[in-house]
């Protein structure tokens, strides 16, 4: 029994996981076939996704406050949790700041970004897959330093798409809409390496 009840935790932490997993994906299919006459029906979908995201991590945090024993520590749970959760919230950022900006078009850069986040959420979501295991696996490292690899290419990518954007984009209202979308892209690639570091973290605490 007992150990249900500790695998309960690591169970959670991959099914956010793979709640954000969706929200990429769906990510992508909203700048792959953009019609922007159907962003309010696109933000409602990628809502949904997020509000699942919400309640699992509601119903982790209710059974946080019940449990009398926990397999890692309290704060670790909560703080894990946590970056699981920012990241499916940035991914929803994004379809968000396309709608309010009423961008007219997708820049073809896009596509590609998009395609390296769920790159780096798959690898994630392998990785917490793994996380059970902590104290004895031979591949987590492995996979904790995959997602920094990913995260580092991601950092590459908003250099390259910010400098093409600044040089040749002529309109500076579009220059501040794109800033601030590349940005969030990249923050949600951040917010996988958070995961990867807490998870880290807590691996090295506990040897």
């Amino acid at each position: 029994m007992a150990n249900k009840e500790n695998n309960y935790y690591f169970d959670n932490f991959r099914d956010c996981m793979a709640i954000a997993c969706e929200a990429a994906n769906m990510l992508k299919t909203i700048i792959s076939s953009f019609d922007r006459s159907k962003m309010k029906e696109s933000i409602d979908v990628m809502h949904e996704i997020e509000h699942r995201g919400d309640a699992k991590k509601h119903e982790m945090n209710e059974k946080l406050i019940k449990a009398f024993i926990t397999p890692i520590e309290r704060d670790d749970i909560f703080n894990l949790s946590h970056a699981i959760d920012d990241l499916t919230d940035n991914i929803e950022d994004i379809v968000i700041r396309l709608y309010i900006t009423d961008v007219k078009s997708i820049r073809s850069d896009m596509t590609t970004f998009a395609e390296l986040l769920i790159e780096c959420c798959n690898a994630t979501y392998e990785m917490l897959g793994e996380f059970v295991n902590f104290k004895k696996s031979k591949t987590l490292k492995d996979m904790i330093i995959n997602i920094n690899h990913i995260e580092e290419r991601g950092d590459q990518m908003f250099i390259e798409h910010m400098h093409e954007l600044y040089a040749n984009e002529s309109d500076p209202v579009l220059v501040m809409v794109w800033s601030e979308i590349y940005t969030i892209l990249e923050n949600c690639c951040d917010a996988c390496e958070d995961v990867a570091n807490i998870v880290e973290g807590i691996t090295i605490d506990n040897l």
